[in-house]
């Protein structure tokens, strides 16, 4: 398959992954978020500040909004999963590019997603002290890199197992990624914020669980989709191939 071909499969896997996403975020995240706001309105009344309604840009729109953006993201996600899935073909488990991609997807949600959101809990709007911005950032960063370190000791250790048995190789692959990753959650801070005594347990719960969700839908559908695009047109160039020989 052409490069150009796989940019193309990125580019509409990606939309379809960001507008998934956004639909998630509206029936899952958003209600929790507007909980969270409904708090906050309080402490403005509360310090004598402005009403929620005095806003400038409606929250309705805030969300339209936040969808374009979700689509376009993912094209450009979807662009950048093409130009690594071309790179590490070779390299990824899997019979088949469907295989490969799914497998993909499941890597970068670890390392983007999970790990991070292991180290740096995701909070909802009534919670989080805009003094902590950096360290908060910093700390995500690093829960990147140490995730990316984590692929690739294990894909290290796969390379010198390759003369096992699958079976043995894949038990090692997954005992060497956890051990890693609960080193790396022991070692990396903590996040700095605390949790004002006006939110809700399970309001913080409902939040994290729902914007995994949300980023889980987008790696899900983008591998998803990357894969059956790219099978659909393996299976032409097969035949050619077949009808040439």
């Amino acid at each position: 398959m052409s490069f150009s071909r796989l940019l193309r499969n990125g580019a509409l896997a990606g939309a379809t992954a960001g507008l998934l996403s956004a639909v998630v975020m509206w029936l899952h995240t958003e209600p929790v978020i507007r909980r969270a706001l409904v708090i906050e309105e309080a402490r403005g009344h509360l310090d004598g500040g402005h009403h929620h309604d005095d806003e400038i840009v409606s929250r309705t729109a805030q969300v339209v909004f936040g969808a374009g953006t979700a689509a376009l993201a993912g094209v450009l996600f979807g662009l950048v999963f093409a130009v690594v899935f071309a790179r590490t073909r070779h390299r990824l488990p899997g019979v088949t590019d469907h295989a490969r991609a799914l497998w993909l997807a499941a890597f970068g949600f670890g390392v983007f997603v999970l790990l991070p959101a292991l180290a740096v809990p995701a909070n909802p709007p009534a919670v989080g002290d805009p003094g902590t911005v950096t360290r908060r950032t910093l700390i995500y960063v690093l829960a990147i890199l140490v995730g990316l370190l984590v692929v690739g000791v294990v894909a290290a250790v796969d390379r010198l197992l390759r003369s096992r048995d699958d079976a043995v190789r894949r038990s090692v692959d997954a005992a060497v990624a956890v051990g890693l990753a609960a080193v790396a959650l022991w070692l990396l801070p903590g996040t700095p914020d605390t949790i004002p005594a006006d939110v809700p347990a399970a309001l913080i719960w409902d939040f994290r669980v729902a914007s995994l969700v949300q980023l889980a839908t987008m790696w899900a559908v983008l591998g998803t989709m990357f894969g059956l695009l790219s099978v659909r047109r393996e299976a032409p160039a097969r035949e050619a191939a077949l009808a040439r020989t």
